[in-house]
């Protein structure tokens, strides 16, 4: 079975006029890909660590979509409008299927 890939993102924006132009683009990317937003913005409280203004979690059906979305050219060229305007971390993660606590 394959297991889904996510995006876990984390974002300061800088510019919301010059982000709002980067979320638009990168809808082609996401839709291609398979992508499902699980988590975008919404109150949260940083228990650990530090944060960031905005947390975002999207879904893709494969870790392989996952990666390949994030280096296609659809979201390379999303991403161009992305990085002048915000600061931010992404990481790429294979989902997990095993035993959970409990079982």
């Amino acid at each position: 079975m394959t297991r889904k890939g996510y995006w876990i993102g984390r974002v300061d924006v800088h510019d919301e006029a010059g982000y709002r132009a980067y979320v638009r683009a990168n809808a082609e990317a996401f839709a291609k890909f398979g992508a499902r937003f699980l988590i975008r913005g919404g109150p949260f409280e940083a228990v650990e660590g530090t944060a960031r203004a905005r947390n975002v979690v999207i879904e893709f059906p494969s870790y392989d979509a996952a990666l390949a979305c994030y280096h296609s050219p659809e979201y390379q060229a999303a991403k161009a409008l992305r990085e002048p305007v915000s600061d931010g971390d992404i990481v790429i993660i294979e989902g997990y299927d095993g035993v959970q606590p409990g079982q």
